[in-house]
């Protein structure tokens, strides 16, 4: 990897999302040489891939690259790797572009789609926990719309136009929120020759409510929302079966469509090597409250692969990118007290609250101090995800991407880069 040799700790992060990202900026130009491997050169804003799949966004206005942002860390080196797996019994790391040798280790590779073992789905669904996802689902209902234009077949045509969103959480709402303005505002003026009121979109939540994570209250406005702008929503439902056509859900329903999108659950994306008592059934690392892998004094886990159980978290913190961040800046903290001989903190989580929006003018914001809904709760929401962007130029690309789209009803970005074909 020519990674220089150092006198200094070496400390390799694996993955540079939010946790490993805050790690990084906490240990720039202090008394450690700092390795950080992705299988990416940027880091992806994940709250806002959804805008990416609808056209709102261009990718590289919520991407940025990971080298400029390290520029001026003197003791960081980044090299673009996909780890293959780690031995921790000869403190390695072996990746596709070689094997590196580390004395504190952090794993921070974040989440991957979960599909519970449904092989199915996992082969016709699109997820989009990444930016390549993301385009794909872009081009992949665009490329649907096309071939809506040129079938005869009236259920057909159906299909081709139909979207199933399966996952109720807040990806699944701003999913189908931001679907709908597409089908009211945009796709009517586009294909003037379809019929787009025969287009259904539906939002298929297995349990009882919409935002299940979230004050109750929120799940009422998610639904009343939704409702209201003519998406279909079904809870207590669960998807069966999908075979790239039609979509079988356990209430017996059947839905027509090309397009089903799963948003529906989450596992650890973790490299290979770890003991069964490392890991949780959701394929996350279990950790202490300082973030130690379970068994091992030298490696951690922060952000969404971590597992921090207690009584009161049997399956750990929730998969929010807070909850990295305020790992990442603690595990920088605690290794500097290592390295001073002081004792290490456990980790307390600060809840800063979690929101959703729902589309134009309206979103729920839940904060420790209570609960707020509609247009102010919409500007709070825009507010705090362009603050959390990286860059100047993407903050700015944003909000005028933004202001653009909320003037005229555009989304201009419409384009299909890259042809999606189905496995």
């Amino acid at each position: 990897m020519n990674i220089p040799i150092s006198n200094q700790p070496r400390v390799v992060i694996i993955g540079g999302g939010f946790g490993g990202l805050n790690l990084a900026k906490s240990l720039r130009n202090k008394p450690f040489q700092v390795v950080m491997l992705d299988k990416n050169n940027y880091h992806a804003f994940q709250p806002l891939l959804y805008q990416v799949a609808t056209a709102g966004l261009e990718p590289d206005s919520i991407a940025y690259p990971l080298r400029k942002i390290f520029k001026n860390f003197k003791n960081l080196h980044f090299r673009m790797a996909e780890v293959k797996s780690v031995d921790t019994a000869a403190n390695e790391v072996i990746t596709d572009i070689g094997t590196l040798t580390y004395d504190h280790l952090v794993i921070a590779t974040g989440s991957a789609t979960n599909f519970f073992g449904n092989e199915q789905l996992a082969k016709y669904a699109m997820p989009m926990k990444s930016v390549p996802e993301a385009l794909n689902i872009r081009s992949l209902i665009l490329q649907n719309f096309e071939k809506a234009l040129i079938t005869d077949d009236i259920k057909e045509r159906e299909a081709f136009m139909n979207i199933v969103i399966v996952g109720g959480g807040p990806t699944g709402v701003e999913l189908a929120g931001a679907l709908s303005e597409l089908r009211h505002h945009v796709l009517p003026k586009d294909y003037p020759d379809l019929d787009v009121r025969r287009m259904s979109i539906n939002l298929i939540e297995a349990s009882p409510r919409l935002l299940s994570s979230m004050d109750p209250r929120s799940s009422e406005e998610a639904l009343e929302t939704l409702t209201e702008r003519d998406v279909q929503v079904w809870t207590d439902v669960r998807v069966m079966s999908y075979d790239g056509q039609t979509m079988k859900a356990s209430n017996g329903m059947e839905i027509q469509t090309y397009n089903l999108i799963w948003a529906a659950g989450v596992e650890g994306c973790v490299p290979q090597g770890w003991s069964e008592s490392q890991l949780n059934r959701g394929k996350r690392l279990i950790v202490d409250l300082h973030s130690r892998v379970n068994g091992l004094k030298n490696v951690y886990a922060i952000g969404d692969v971590a597992s921090m159980e207690s009584v009161d978290l049997p399956r750990g913190h929730p998969m929010l990118a807070q909850v990295a961040i305020q790992q990442g800046k603690l595990l920088a903290s605690n290794l500097l007290r290592l390295r001073s001989g002081k004792d290490v903190k456990a980790f307390a989580y600060k809840d800063l609250g979690s929101m959703a929006t729902i589309g134009r003018n309206k979103a729920v914001v839940d904060m420790p101090a209570g609960h707020f809904k509609g247009f102010g709760a919409w500007v709070v929401w825009m507010i705090v995800h362009v603050m959390q962007l990286i860059g100047f130029r993407n903050k700015m690309l944003v909000i005028l991407n933004w202001f653009y789209n909320y003037l005229i009803y555009a989304r201009d970005i419409r384009l299909i880069i890259r042809k999606y074909q189905r496995p």
